[in-house]
């Protein structure tokens, strides 16, 4: 069955599904989670209370990824390019778990600031 998440951030939302790696299985034990968005280029990171440590970690990750940085205990949420990225790729500051992928446009979150509520709950 797919496991499915909700992200609230501000006035937007948006859904994703949880991919099956261990990273994500303790994510989806963990929630409902809240945290305050913090970005970096066209991402959205902040500390959650999950310590996952390194899982299939990529130097590069796809539009709509969700990943979780170690180094940061911290859910990351990649909508474009990030400040290390080269030409059109989407690169974190070292190397993340994808464990998840937003359903629809991931780019809606460019309207979200830094300090932004974010909440994630499992979705209907």
């Amino acid at each position: 069955m797919a496991r499915r998440i909700q992200i609230t951030a501000g006035e937007v939302t948006v859904t994703a599904e949880l991919n099956h790696t261990n990273t994500a299985n303790l994510i989806w034990e963990a929630l409902p989670i809240e945290g305050s968005a913090q970005t970096w280029g066209d991402e959205i990171y902040f500390e959650i209370p999950v310590d996952a440590g390194g899982e299939q970690g990529q130097e590069v990750v796809e539009l709509g990824d969700l990943g979780y940085w170690p180094p940061g205990s911290a859910f990351c949420i990649f909508f474009g390019p990030t400040p290390m990225s080269r030409g059109d790729e989407i690169r974190p500051a070292s190397p993340v778990t994808v464990f998840g992928k937003i359903e629809g446009d991931p780019t809606v979150l460019k309207a979200v600031p830094s300090g932004t509520a974010v909440n994630i709950e499992k979705a209907e």
